[in-house]
């Protein structure tokens, strides 16, 4: 222990408690994954918004975007200099290093399969390492998208070649071998012919001064079909250590001497800290130290316990304005996709004047905020000693808290070391570094290491939510059927744009993020969508999937609207209007697939009904919903989901299909139950009884099926398969009941009301 960090403790003992109320101004920092985002589209989007002006700037900027090639993942900018993610340690096993965080997704597994298939070793030869931001392999993007097994592919896949190549080399040199006789043979290189003339890798290792990655044409990697590891179910590595216990999370993190903190939270969404003092708190056992920063709207109490410090912190006197006290009505009001404002993002032929000549249907849907309730609350332990910061961390992007600690203590990044944990959950709400700083700022002022870890209505009341969204869709059908003309007005809050500088939302205009799902992809020939941003008083960003659940919810309901309106098999209608292209042949694949694998063309059981919606874009995805309807009660029951999904190159099953079934469970939830809302100036959410998840009583069945594109590279998977659940279960409601909601939740209350409006017989 140093002896500032005495001194401090000393003080800290004091009956005269220590206030510290620093006054110097936080300033906002660019992050590197705001700026990377859409950047190689800016050059060429900005000349075009120069020569036609800002709104051919924004459709150019969505429209470059939404086409990117599904395994261009450029702009994450992950090298592939084999030592960066590999070491050869002292007993000859391999050491990967991972930037991306292991938040239950399995992601650790599957890039570890990429690894060990092009070193060609043994699985129990390898070990994996989570990265900190030490690490000179720096992630640019942070762990989300369904990008992490993607963006690490192509480039694992050349450094590990490369290391076997470059150990090779050394070999051929040690056993005066030609290197293409030379085969791995457990933790060493081996003679084909020969296999007692061998050399352990760790001995190459030590020999080799020049890492540089061999030319491509010295680069052997290995084809698909002699893929041995890459595309098996192998167990995934982080089971056991969770199992038993070994696994340290956010919360779990502990330090000698370590004490706890707790800050003071607003009241109401607009609240203001104007004044704090310890008052009755500092009768309370145990507490150490108040730390109150009055311009940056912070204060906090460390103590000897976290009971204590939850206490201590409930027990300030604080005092807030509190702000405009907002109610939900008021924010539904800000989202009407209406007005001026309206930002396009996709437009083909001339939707306008075809709708305004024929006969058009329209429907408007909504999607309440949500949140994403991780099972991990968000958790951080902080060691600050002078100007060097060490902070454990549950994040999905150490960059960025890394950063933002920097930032708030005012010290350069260079003496700021993150290191993420196993996460209990992220879904984005990890990408929020606040806890981070908390426990930094507190760590500080008590020179001691200090643990904050949020209770469960902490995550749900001051973290950011999913939007809500409101979709109104217009279309026309051709004497034949077919649709001619499509028009898709979207109304969201942020999500990306949350995180993101002024002059990134200038160049895209609308907010990739909420309109991820709203583009209309089927084979129409005048399709408009045009997005309404909303600046909301609650903060709103990442959630899983982005905008693809609320968008999806109403495009794939209307086209089912659409497809009872022309008197044609929602399948059918869908098949009929894929788009002939590779696209298209991929989506009508997975859309077979899934009629095959859910019984589409029998009927259904007795008293059940089905419903049918996909998604199309570099993942695939087609999902059947078998639900029943209480019609007494207003209970839906999801009985069945079966799901088809093309996600390019699985590397391993399993955890695909693990993916899978989450998404689906938590989509169900969000359909039927799921919705938070803001009542005098605060959200309705307190616990699990305020917001109620999916429980195993009422989950259904799934399956899936993993449909081979003959591709050779992954997309992504850990999003897209949440896309279609809501429609599919609203379809299937349209059809067991031949009435239609549109809002979500699904509620028994929202059923009657449905129910009651059909016309009596």
């Amino acid at each position: 222990m140093t002896q500032e960090r005495d001194q401090n403790r000393l003080k800290a003992d004091q009956p005269d408690r220590a206030i510290d109320t620093p006054s110097s101004r936080r300033r906002w920092r660019l992050s590197r994954r705001g700026f990377l985002i859409g950047l190689g589209a800016a050059g060429a989007g900005l000349a075009v918004g120069a020569y036609f002006g800002k709104p051919a700037l924004n459709l150019f900027v969505a429209e470059s975007l939404a086409n990117s090639e599904p395994a261009d993942n450029s702009f994450m900018m992950l090298p592939d200099d084999p030592p960066l993610w590999l070491e050869v340690l002292p007993d000859s096993r391999f050491k990967l290093s991972l930037v991306k965080v292991e938040m239950g997704q399995g992601v650790h597994t599957s890039i570890a399969q990429i690894a060990v298939e092009e070193l060609g070793i043994g699985w129990d030869d390898l070990v994996v390492q989570q990265a900190d931001t030490t690490s000179a392999l720096v992630d640019t993007f942070g762990t989300g998208g369904s990008f992490s097994v993607a963006a690490s592919y192509d480039a694992l896949r050349r450094a590990a070649a490369g290391m076997r190549a470059l150990l090779q080399r050394e070999a051929a040199e040690v056993l005066s071998q030609p290197h293409s006789t030379l085969r791995v043979a457990g933790r060493g290189f081996a003679a084909a012919d020969n296999p007692e003339r061998r050399v352990d890798f760790h001995a190459l290792a030590v020999a080799i001064t020049d890492w540089e990655l061999p030319a491509d044409d010295e680069l052997y990697l290995k084809p698909v079909d002699a893929f041995t590891v890459i595309g098996q179910s192998i167990p995934r590595i982080d089971i056991p250590d969770k199992v038993t216990g070994r696994a340290v999370y956010g919360y779990d993190m502990r330090l000698p001497d370590m004490l706890y903190g707790a800050v003071a939270r607003p009241p109401t969404l607009e609240a203001k800290l104007v004044g704090a003092s310890p008052g009755a708190a500092e009768r309370i056992e145990g507490v150490e130290r108040f730390v109150i920063d009055l311009e940056n709207g912070f204060a906090g109490v460390v103590a000897k316990t976290r009971s204590a410090a939850w206490s201590a912190v409930k027990a300030m006197q604080t005092e807030w304005d509190e702000g405009h006290l907002w109610q939900q009505e008021e924010i539904d009001a800000l989202i009407e996709p209406e007005g001026s404002g309206g930002i396009t993002v996709q437009r083909e032929g001339n939707t306008g004047r075809v709708l305004a000549q024929g006969q058009t249907i329209t429907a408007a849907y909504y999607s309440p905020f949500a949140v994403q309730a991780p099972l991990e609350a968000p958790a951080a332990l902080a060691d600050v000693q002078g100007d060097k910061v060490h902070v454990w961390v549950s994040t999905q992007f150490q960059e960025r808290a890394r950063g933002q600690i920097a930032e708030a203590l005012e010290v350069d990044a260079s003496n700021v070391r993150v290191v993420p944990t196993y996460l209990g959950g992220g879904f984005g709400s990890k990408l929020d570094s606040r806890v981070a700083i908390e426990a930094a700022r507190l760590s500080r002022a008590a020179g001691a290491p200090v643990h904050v870890g949020w209770d469960r209505a902490e995550a749900l009341r001051h973290g950011y939510l999913r939007p809500p969204t409101k979709n109104i869709l217009s279309g026309a059908l051709d004497d034949k059927g077919r649709i001619v003309a499509i028009e898709h007005r979207q109304g969201s809050g942020d999500v990306a744009f949350s995180f993101m500088p002024a002059f990134m939302t200038y160049l895209m205009g609308a907010d990739f993020g909420a309109t991820s799902g709203a583009r209309i992809e089927y084979d129409v020939p005048h399709r408009t969508v045009t997005a309404w941003r909303q600046t909301l008083p609650v903060w709103t960003g990442w959630w899983r999937g982005l905008g693809l659940f609320p968008n999806t919810f109403a495009l794939e309901s209307f086209i089912d609207e659409l497809a009872a309106s022309a008197g044609a098999d929602p399948l059918q209608f869908r098949l009929d209007h894929l788009p002939d292209s590779s696209r298209g042949t991929r989506m009508r694949a997975v859309l077979e697939a899934v009629a095959d694998l859910s019984g589409w063309r029998t009927p259904p059981p007795a008293g059940r009904a089905r419903g049918i919606a996909c998604h199309i874009s570099n993942t695939m995805v087609a999902e059947v919903a078998e639900i029943s309807v209480d019609e007494s009660s207003g209970k839906v029951t999801v009985h069945d989901v079966a799901c088809a999904v093309d996600c390019g190159l699985v590397v391993n099953g399993d955890g695909a299909r693990a993916q899978i079934e989450g998404n689906v469970m938590w989509g169900v939830g969000s359909t039927l139950i799921e919705q938070a809302y803001v009542e005098d100036g605060q959200l309705n959410l307190n616990n699990f009884e305020s917001y109620p998840l999916l429980t195993m009583r009422d989950s259904p069945h799934v399956r899936s099926v993993l449909v081979d594109n003959g591709g050779e590279t992954p997309y992504g998977m850990g999003e897209p398969p949440i896309a279609p659940v809501g429609a599919a279960i609203a379809n299937a409601f349209a059809a067991a009941t031949g009435k239609r909601i549109r809002t979500l939740p699904m509620t028994p209350a929202r059923v009657l009301e449905a129910l009651a409006a059909r016309p009596s017989a």
